[in-house]
């Protein structure tokens, strides 16, 4: 039997000759192709990186930046995160007064028998964005290594520990606090190596009580309080704030003598009203602030936070038993709440200004028109028990804790998280 020999499938040298002739002119077209086009990629890429280095003046908005993983993800929207209405927040709140032992007696409000607790459980909706919810783990990851100081009077030490008991869901803080006394704590998280303090001072400038019961105080409108001024300068973020105890009894002092009075009765002395102690004494504290020496930090002006006295003046019988907000079309801001604002905003402008031209960053904590809508969320007469034998008028000007308050955090966080996007951005296209 004879076998059919197939050369095609071993071979043989006519067809060798026959396939190199065809084959090698397509590989050599082939390889050609191929360096053409990493030539021209090349080429590309480095007229695109010509282009960048040149780039000085980036036309992008903020939104449109990819935010680096160490930051939040949440886009930088134009939008004014303080003009909006509350809405309701089933999930709220994020701490009780049996989680959180940072509460001051008298803004436990569920501890001393409030008996309805829907004023909890609503949350910040600006008209045109969304404000997230205060994210614990976030805030504290931005503050790595890095020091908060809120300087004002007891409602800046109502937000501190609104803030302590938010951040308990990540760690509690430990005192290290140099004096035992309460208006001046000094909070570290040791995991972040993050300190929070606050500093007391009602009037932002130096004052001394005259009498024993706190009725009347010196005002010293042109000096610095140094109980604070003295000590910021290593913070690098601080928040200020006042309001309340300019409406009070004062007697001013500018160049260590009286210039007049508010509620003073004193004969030979002109009435000055607390319009002109309010503006003076933010034009001091500011000055301090801009010509300190080294300081590098961010300043916030948290805006005034309006009481809510009805049927009666605080120590006449005045009280705030609301159990849920205004709508933003049914109340407005007017009379001292509306005059206490405006001054912060005009003296804001002026400073803003001038911190900026050495090079200090000045930003507006606008809180309240939120807070104007929140007649609920004060005390009233639940800061301490009925039966007690002490005076005590109704407190509509404190806020219980969880409360309206804690939103302040979810504001002060996203400003936190815009200019962390901003500052990265300037880095990144060295503006």
């Amino acid at each position: 039997m004879k076998f059919l020999h197939i050369p095609l499938l071993r071979g043989n040298n006519s067809s060798k000759q026959t396939m190199s002739k065809v084959t090698m002119p397509i590989l050599l077209a082939f390889f050609i192709f191929i360096l053409t086009t990493i030539s021209c990629s090349l080429l590309s890429y480095h007229s695109l990186l010509k282009i960048n280095d040149e780039y000085k003046e980036p036309s992008f908005e903020f939104d449109d930046l990819i935010v680096p993983e160490s930051l939040p993800s949440t886009p930088v929207n134009k939008c004014d995160i303080f003009t909006g209405d509350w809405v309701p927040n089933p999930e709220a709140p994020y701490y009780t007064n049996t989680t959180c032992w940072e509460i001051h007696e008298h803004q436990n409000c569920m501890k001393y028998g409030r008996p309805d607790t829907d004023f909890m459980k609503w949350r910040w909706k600006p008209n045109e964005c969304e404000l997230p919810i205060f994210n614990p783990f976030q805030f504290l990851q931005i503050m790595r290594g890095k020091s908060l100081a809120f300087v004002g009077d007891s409602i800046g030490r109502n937000h501190m520990q609104s803030m302590i008991c938010l951040l308990s869901k990540v760690e509690w803080p430990i005192d290290v606090s140099y004096t035992d006394d309460f208006s001046f704590k000094r909070w570290k998280y040791s995991s972040y190596n993050f300190t929070m303090t606050t500093f007391w001072s009602p009037y932002l400038v130096r004052a001394k009580q005259v009498d024993s019961n706190g009725g009347l105080y010196n005002v010293y409108l042109d000096e610095f309080d140094e109980k604070w001024t003295t000590q910021i300068k290593e913070f690098d973020y601080v928040i200020i704030n006042v309001g309340q105890w300019f409406l009070r009894p004062m007697v001013f002092y500018e160049k260590q003598k009286i210039v007049g009075c508010q509620y003073c009765s004193l004969e030979n002395v002109t009435h000055l009203s607390w319009h002109y102690g309010y503006k003076k004494a933010f034009g001091t504290t500011f000055k301090a602030i801009i010509n300190l020496e080294n300081f590098k930090g961010v300043t916030f002006l948290r805006t005034f936070a309006p009481s809510h006295f009805e049927n009666g003046v605080w120590d006449k019988g005045g009280n705030c038993v609301r159990t849920k907000p205004f709508k933003s079309n049914e109340t407005r801001l007017e009379g001292n709440n509306l005059e206490l604002h405006t001054i912060q905003l005009e003296q804001f402008k002026i400073a803003e200004k001038e911190a900026r031209k050495k090079g200090l960053k000045f930003m507006l904590l606008d809180t309240t028109q939120a807070m104007l809508l929140r007649p609920d969320g004060h005390p009233n007469k639940y800061g301490h028990w009925p039966h007690e034998n002490v005076t005590l008028f109704n407190d509509c000007v404190h806020w219980c804790l969880p409360g309206p308050i804690d939103t302040w955090s979810d504001f002060l966080l996203e400003m936190l998280k815009m200019e962390d996007v901003r500052s990265t951005s300037k880095e990144r296209f060295h503006l």
